[in-house]
């Protein structure tokens, strides 16, 4: 089973990463590697759909990749494993709402 996903940061600048369906977001400096993990049962397929803008990054992710059954459990890491809080690395200036969903 895979349950995770790698996301880095490749670029130049601060980059938004935020995991649905919550819109929760986590922030990446240039060269960060984050991991969303899907916590769900060992049985359990996981698809992962991720949309790309620039400077900023939505995960998705579905049981079974039913588009109508979205994960509501995960966790997000850093490098070293620590699980990150929403908001992490907030710039102080931006917007916490989701740019995709507007909530």
């Amino acid at each position: 089973m895979r349950n995770r996903l790698p996301v880095e940061n490749g670029g130049q600048q601060l980059t938004s990463l935020f995991v649905e369906p919550y819109g929760e977001d986590f922030w990446m400096k240039p060269g960060e590697v984050f991991t969303v993990i899907a916590s769900v049962d060992a049985d359990v397929e996981i698809e992962f759909s991720v949309i790309v803008k620039p400077d900023h990054i939505t995960v998705w992710m579905f049981h079974d990749e039913d588009p109508y059954n979205a994960v509501l459990d995960f966790t997000v890491v850093g490098k070293d494993g620590a699980t990150l809080a929403c908001g992490h690395q907030r710039p102080p200036d931006s917007a916490e709402a989701s740019p995709d969903t507007g909530t």
